[in-house]
């Protein structure tokens, strides 16, 4: 049999095996980096919003709102009528700016302004909702 040229067409079918494999797992190597991509920005997003959302409702005085953006664990740890009831004698928020969300940690720095004028930063943990996935308050220090 005739072997002129065998090594050349066998090492053209592994050169067109090998691009085939690399642009199937290429594509789905760069379709996980682009998941994993937007999970970080979805939790970045609603981080900032849930955490928006909790410090506006403490400057317009809404305690029940703000207890509604709490994770389960800080509702089991204080009810309602303690959370509003401690709350409302803590100096009063006048304004605040949301930094920006920690992925690795799930926190989020907060510079709050306090009736009167005084400045302090805060800083929320945050936690994913266990039904719907969401992030929430779970804490402040």
């Amino acid at each position: 049999p005739p072997t002129e040229g065998g090594r050349a067409r066998l090492w053209l079918g592994l050169g067109v095996g090998a691009l085939a494999v690399l642009l199937c797992c290429g594509g789905g190597g760069a379709a996980v980096v682009g998941l994993a991509v937007s999970n970080v920005q979805a939790v970045e997003e609603q981080g900032r919003a849930v955490t928006d959302d909790y410090y506006q409702a403490l400057v317009v005085k809404d305690w029940s709102k703000a207890y509604d953006r709490l994770c389960d664990d800080a509702r089991r740890r204080e009810s309602r009528a303690e959370f509003e009831q401690r709350v409302a004698t803590e100096p009063q928020i006048s304004g605040y700016r949301v930094g920006e969300v920690d992925t690795a940690t799930l926190t989020v720095p907060v510079d709050v302004t306090l009736a009167g004028g005084r400045r302090e930063a805060q800083t929320v943990t945050l936690a994913p909702d266990q039904q719907t996935g969401g992030m929430e308050v779970c804490g402040v220090s």
